[in-house]
C-alpha cells in the first residue's frame, strides 16, 4: 500500500478492448488520468522519465497480457537546498 511502502505517488495501467489508460494517484487522493498522469509523472522524474518508461512499459505490457494490471508505488526525492 501507498503508506506502508511510504510511496509519494502510485500509478496503475489498465487496458479493455485494445485501448490503455493510466491513472496516477497522490496521497491526497487527487487523481491524474491518462495524458495529466504522464505529464505529471514527467514533472515528478524530469531526468528519469524517458529510462524509467523505457524499463517500465514492456514489463507492464507482460502484465497487461497474463491479465494483471500493473501498481506501482512511486517516491520521489526532494531536492537538497
Amino acid at each position: 500500500s501507498m503508506v506502508h511502502d511510504k510511496d509519494d505517488y502510485i500509478f496503475a495501467v489498465t487496458e479493455n478492448s485494445g485501448h490503455v489508460a493510466m491513472v496516477l494517484i497522490e496521497q491526497s487522493g487527487q487523481v491524474h488520468v491518462n495524458e495529466l498522469a504522464r505529464n505529471k509523472l514527467r514533472a515528478l522524474w524530469p531526468a528519469a522519465y524517458e529510462s524509467n518508461m523505457k524499463k517500465l512499459i514492456p514489463v507492464f505490457a507482460k502484465q497487461l497480457n497474463r491479465g494483471e494490471i500493473p501498481i506501482n508505488g512511486v517516491k520521489t526525492v526532494k531536492p537538497s537546498s
